[in-house]
């Protein structure tokens, strides 16, 4: 599984990104598909996940109200709609994904910096 986040930048407080992350390779095998994210000089922290069958979603209550996970399955493609960004939402934005064989993978990453 290759696993690509784009739509990372500069935003001000108060303002909106959406992160894609495009799935390749053997998405049939996906059962968990995730958004991390990590600050400088912090431990990477769960943002939200969603299962692919079901598409059950489960949300940090730091993000809960604000961030909304989604994902489109024709398009192998997970997101994550961020509204009402703070500066400490600044970081680096991680996907993964779990397969149903116990393997986990990772994107590069997207860089999301909120400015106040």
């Amino acid at each position: 599984v290759q696993l690509v986040e784009s739509g990372g930048g500069l935003v001000q407080a108060g303002g909106s990104l959406r992160l894609s992350c495009a799935a390749s390779g053997s998405t049939f095998s996906i059962n968990v598909m995730g958004w991390y994210r990590q600050a400088p000089g912090k431990q990477r922290e769960l943002v939200a996940t969603i299962t692919s069958g079901a598409g059950s979603t489960n949300v940090a209550d730091s993000v809960k109200g604000r961030f909304t996970i989604s994902r489109d399955n024709a398009k192998n493609t997970m997101y994550l709609q961020m509204n009402s960004l703070k500066p400490e939402d600044t970081a680096v934005y991680y996907c993964n994904a779990l397969t149903r064989f116990g393997s986990l993978w990772w994107g590069q990453g997207t860089q999301v910096t909120v400015s106040s």
